[in-house]
């Protein structure tokens, strides 16, 4: 295990936390390495810093303690808590890993084992802990422990901005901790007592229990009501024929620096995970005719707490209804074709994985000319590219256009002289192809989708 040196000054004033990693069979040391070196970012995003990790090989993650006894004294060395909990054995568990999955060899660990020059006041756990294995780590190691699903959760609770995101994510907060609510006392629950053998201390239990349970019904209430407003301006944009395209991808693929360059808009754009969670739409620039909206959706990632996802469906409803995906990967990371794999897994619950999409692969200004060839070839129909890149983007603006102009007709009208207020109707919705003014009127002729020209039809 091994501390990390921070030069920024703000940096190191940050709490600091030490992760816990178990290498599960079929697991490789870089799928390992992967994992926690995200688990690592996200805790960053949560604004602390880490000192180290600490790893083990098991067969299974059900053990009580979740780590053997080495590694729970180890683990206690970064908080100076007392390494050691009250031995618990769970019916039918295996006490005792293989060889192969047990503790690793002392003297093979021994040069990074080095006392910790900081204490960590969090443990981060990159695996969903049971309410035993989470009290039992805290009583090991006498600090807060947080796992994956807990640590994702408050970052969405503290980047979340509209109320719907806001209700969204704070009902996903109670449906992942309702089931996870204890007493302060651990032994206060197995009370009985009275009759029916219920005491004090299951009854509270049980009255958190109900409480979360109300509240969360009270959220989804106001909630329907917020996603019938958000239905409602998804209608009015799809009875006017608008095309929309939506950006989807992993968490940090850089989504919102796309967008910033297609929309030429000002939106937050920072290198850190789930910093985009409100879909936000704006309108392509330079604008096309008719006009083609973009939406920048939350970022996925793998793992996702499986309530969050439910919760997040009107938000990601702006990607179902889309006409186009725009699937942003991050080309310069090493886990990138993984994240792939979740995005689509996502999509795919949602039921948005069969949408027409472009792939893009960003950041390739970050890769060798080999790495960027050895892409174009794995994944031919993708557009490499960088966000940071103005021609790119231009480039990139040119294939969207061309993407819809796939699919609209052409259309001539003829306007008169006295209905000149319908030819700036013509060159608000559609693409003017040709206008040449004759004896009649104004003889009009353009291209639209279909559904628009006979909505036109009718008014002109």
């Amino acid at each position: 295990m091994s501390g990390t040196s921070h030069p920024n000054s703000k940096v190191a004033d940050r709490p600091p936390a030490v992760l816990v990693g178990v290498q599960l069979q079929g697991v490789s040391d870089l799928e390992l390495e992967s994992s926690l070196d995200e688990l690592e970012r996200l805790t960053e995003t949560l604004g602390l810093r880490v000192i180290g990790r600490v790893t083990q090989k098991r067969r299974g993650l059900g053990e009580a303690n979740l780590l053997g006894e080495g590694k729970l004294v180890e683990l206690a060395s970064f908080t100076g808590g007392p390494g050691i909990v009250t031995p618990f054995v769970a019916p039918g568990s295996d006490t005792d890993d293989d060889a192969q999955w047990v503790d690793e060899d002392p003297d093979e660990t021994s040069d990074e084992e080095a006392e910790p020059t900081a204490q960590a006041v969090t443990v981060i756990v990159d695996h969903d802990l049971t309410p035993t294995q989470m009290r039992n780590l805290e009583k090991v190691t006498g600090v807060e422990v947080l796992d994956r699903s807990m640590v994702i959760l408050s970052i969405f609770q503290r980047h979340a901005r509209t109320r719907e995101a806001k209700l969204q994510v704070e009902i996903a907060r109670l449906v992942y901790m309702a089931p996870r609510l204890r007493e302060a006392n651990a032994g206060a629950d197995r009370q009985r007592g009275g009759i029916g053998g219920k005491g004090a201390g299951e009854s509270a239990l049980e009255l958190g229990r109900r409480a979360a349970r109300d509240r969360i019904a009270e959220l989804r209430k106001t909630l329907v009501g917020v996603q019938k407003e958000a239905e409602t301006q998804r209608s009015r944009r799809s009875a006017n024929e608008t095309q929309g395209v939506a950006l989807v991808g992993y968490t940090n693929a850089g989504k919102s620096r796309l967008m910033r360059g297609l929309t030429q808009d000002t939106m937050y754009v920072a290198d850190q995970l789930f910093a985009t969670l409100d879909t936000t739409v704006r309108v392509l620039v330079p604008e096309t005719r008719p006009r083609i909206l973009i939406s920048d959706t939350v970022g996925f990632i793998k793992d996702l707490p499986h309530d969050l996802v439910a919760s997040f469906r009107s938000t990601l409803a702006e990607a179902k209804d889309a006409s186009l995906h725009l699937h942003v990967v991050d080309a310069s990371d090493p886990a990138m074709r993984a994240q792939y794999d979740v995005t689509r897994a996502v999509l795919s619950e949602i039921g948005a994985e069969e949408h027409p999409r472009l792939l893009i692969l960003n950041k390739c200004d970050l890769l060798e000319e080999a790495e960027m060839d050895a892409l174009a070839e794995e994944y031919p129909d993708a557009v490499l590219m960088s966000a940071s890149i103005p021609e790119d983007v231009s480039r990139l603006h040119g294939l969207i256009r061309d993407f819809f102009e796939r699919f609209m007709e052409e259309e001539t009208f003829l306007i008169p002289y006295d209905q000149q207020a319908k030819v700036g109707l013509l060159h608000e919705r559609c693409r003017v192809l040709e206008e040449r003014y004759e004896e009649d009127g104004a003889r009009i002729r353009v291209l639209a989708p279909g559904g628009l020209l006979a909505g036109l039809r009718r008014e002109i």
